[in-house]
């Protein structure tokens, strides 16, 4: 990967972007799609766009979330402790005993999330999964007031882990759910540049898709595109205790993954595969038999509907501070997709049968 990409990857990650609270990860996104788009706007929800040959056709619309999950002060007790509640789906067994990050008016606030040692817990207590009021963050104020001094009831706070490489070519960070689908979405755009399509191209940085797929909603509405692909993130099954006969056999190292079901348009299946096989991408098929639980889902609604798409990258432990996903992935995904938009004619016909 080339050092700007790689740099721009890690300051994306490193970025704290909890679903609402974006904007820290959204202004990395678009001071680098400034360098090479022809236009970037952010509408009212908080989504960013970036886009090249605004007026061609087909208009495609492409879709990384750059929300992750998180937390959100709800109380401060009199002892200066801070509960909270959950921003995303999380596993209750992960949070404990976790280092954090609060985002406050004032700037970022150190914590941690405390509980019980477990010299104190009875053998009924051992045995179960905290529930989030029964945690809190200990920033190490003295008393309620001094920590109401620096947090406010709907600080939105991270869990503090960043981005680092680990060996052939894997990486590990906070949160590639999915702000790794927010940068192939805008590499997309500087891989395509200085080339000649017809399509018109709109790279979205979508909010809030970990409560609810809500900025694909809008700024498909918005877009009103052609042809819709999401970039996500998707189990891959190459690590232990995971029934592949139930989710597939998907591995990183082995290519992004194409999704095919009723929430993919059969022609955009064709040609994704057809891209592949002719630029000798690797690719690995994920068989989804409903609507995804991605952006692909609801940019598939929008309007009278779209032709939707929906590539993925492998990812091993997903919603935990540790994803790890392969760059070469990463790399083939941003291929595959330029080259899918390069192959795609102002005439398509998009209709799936």
């Amino acid at each position: 990967m080339k050092e700007d990409r790689k740099q721009f990857l890690k300051n994306l990650i490193e970025a704290m972007s909890p679903s609402g609270f974006e904007e820290e990860a959204a202004n990395i996104w678009r001071e680098r799609a400034l360098k090479f788009s022809e236009g970037v706007r952010r509408d009212k929800h908080g989504n960013t766009i970036a886009y090249i040959n605004k007026d061609g056709k087909p208009r495609v619309m492409l879709a990384g979330h750059i929300d992750e999950i998180g937390f959100m002060v709800r109380y401060i007790d009199e002892n200066g402790y801070i509960y909270m509640g959950t921003i995303g789906g999380h596993d209750m067994q992960i949070p404990q005993g976790q280092r954090v990050v609060i985002k406050t008016k004032n700037g970022k606030i150190k914590g941690v999330i405390g509980k019980k040692p477990i010299h104190l817990l009875d053998p009924d207590e051992r045995k179960k999964v905290p529930k989030i009021h029964e945690l809190w963050i200990d920033i190490g104020a003295k008393d309620k007031k001094e920590a109401e001094e620096l947090v406010s009831i709907g600080d939105p706070v991270v869990i503090s882990y960043g981005f680092e490489e680990l060996r052939n070519n894997k990486v590990v960070a906070r949160g590639f759910d999915d702000r790794i689908g927010a940068f192939v979405v805008l590499e997309v755009i500087e891989e395509l540049k200085g080339e000649k399509i017809e399509a018109s191209v709109f790279s979205v940085a979508t909010v809030q898709e970990e409560i609810g797929l809500r900025g694909a909603r809008t700024s498909a509405y918005g877009i009103n595109p052609d042809i819709g692909i999401a970039v996500d993130v998707t189990f891959a099954t190459d690590s232990p205790g995971i029934d592949k006969k139930k989710i597939g056999d998907i591995s990183l190292g082995k290519g992004p993954v194409i999704a095919r079901g009723p929430n993919i348009n059969h022609k955009v299946f064709n040609l994704l595969i057809e891209t592949a096989r002719e630029e000798n991408i690797p690719y690995q098929v994920e068989g989804i038999p409903y609507g995804t639980g991605t952006d692909a889902n609801i940019i598939q609604l929008t309007r009278e509907g779209v032709a939707a798409g929906l590539i993925s990258i492998p990812n091993r432990y997903m919603h935990t501070p540790c994803e790890i996903v392969d760059i070469e992935d990463v790399e083939n995904a941003i291929k595959l997709i330029a080259g899918f938009i390069k192959r795609l004619k102002r005439d398509v016909d998009l209709t799936p049968y």
